[in-house]
């Protein structure tokens, strides 16, 4: 009788925890007053929060060129240790990509990580950082993509085991790491350039993914922000980029340069997945890469926050 009611007891435990765990996993959207910004976008200024944001990066059909990678078929394979993301299609296509969502739907989906379905998506999609975006920008975004061409195709699913492929999970992981707020905090009294460096590389830009180290949770570790990391894929590192030791040492016009060109000071040019995004970079106005540039020379320095490789 006595293990009778202990089990009992446990039951109910259990489903307690069960019931408390699905309220705290469920997804949770943006509120009435930011929803009220939507609406407004201009496609014109919204390409520039494309490139940005780097869409093309993971959306564009692997090893699109040209024109093509305006397509964002997905299909990119990001192999990580939780297992294998592929980016999907978020091209204007009503049915295989993202061209019947509303404007809430697509901007919940950017800056909270929630499906027009209700479902979470994983944090291979960035909107860790695109949390810290203006809801302004995101409309602009918004209408931008609707201009890009339809592709008429599904991206592969994700191969991801358990429990990781339990999305319900990451709704848990959200209250964790998900947060609008700066990571870096300047004055009140802080340079216009310095506020917009801080916003395009914190948010859209989503710098911190790469540069950033993780924990053993996936989480990035704010205390060593942009101080290097193991990359996600493969045995490399991605570099420090504070001002630190062993970090960047280039002047805030070289690293605009940089970004602007692909150049590095030791004239030696970018390489691997920098190649990209410094594509990207290069796409934005003179005073957004300035301003990158003077908030990478603001941040504090630190030592590299991967481990010594023997």
């Amino acid at each position: 009788m006595a293990a009778c009611k202990v089990l009992a007891s446990l039951a109910v435990v259990a489903v307690a925890a069960a019931a408390v765990g699905w309220v705290l996993s469920a997804p949770t959207y943006l509120d009435a007053k930011q929803t009220a910004e939507f609406g407004k976008g201009e496609a014109a200024r919204g390409e520039r929060i494309f490139y940005a944001g780097g869409c093309t990066s993971c959306h564009a059909k692997p090893g699109a060129q040209g024109d093509a990678v305006l397509e964002l078929a997905g299909g990119l394979e990001l192999k990580t240790p939780f297992g294998t993301f592929v980016a999907p299609n978020i091209s204007s296509d009503p049915d295989h990509g993202i061209g019947g969502w509303s404007e809430d739907q697509f901007a919940n989906a950017v800056m909270r990580g929630v499906a027009p379905d209700g479902s979470h998506y994983y944090p291979a999609f960035p909107y860790t950082s695109y949390a810290r975006m203006n809801v302004a920008d995101v409309s602009d975004l918004y209408a931008f993509m609707k201009t890009l061409p339809a592709v008429q195709t599904d991206a592969p699913g994700h191969q991801l085991g358990f429990p990781f492929n339990i999305r319900r999970g990451i709704g848990l992981w959200k209250r964790l790491f998900l947060s609008p707020d700066p990571v870096i905090a300047l004055d009140a009294s802080a340079p216009d350039d310095l506020n917009l460096g801080r916003y395009l590389v914190e948010g859209p830009g989503h710098c911190g993914e790469c540069h950033t180290p993780r924990n053993f949770a996936g989480g990035t570790e704010k205390p060593k922000w942009l101080s290097g990391a193991v990359a996600a894929e493969g045995d490399g590192n991605v570099p420090n980029i504070t001002p630190g030791e062993g970090g960047l040492g280039w002047s805030a016009d070289e690293i605009a340069y940089y970004l602007e060109s692909g150049f590095t000071p030791e004239f030696d040019s970018v390489g691997g997945a920098m190649v990209a995004v410094q594509r990207n970079m290069a796409r934005l106005r003179p005073e957004d890469r300035e301003a990158i540039a003077a908030y990478l020379k603001i941040v504090p320095p630190l030592p590299n926050g991967y481990p010594n490789r023997q």
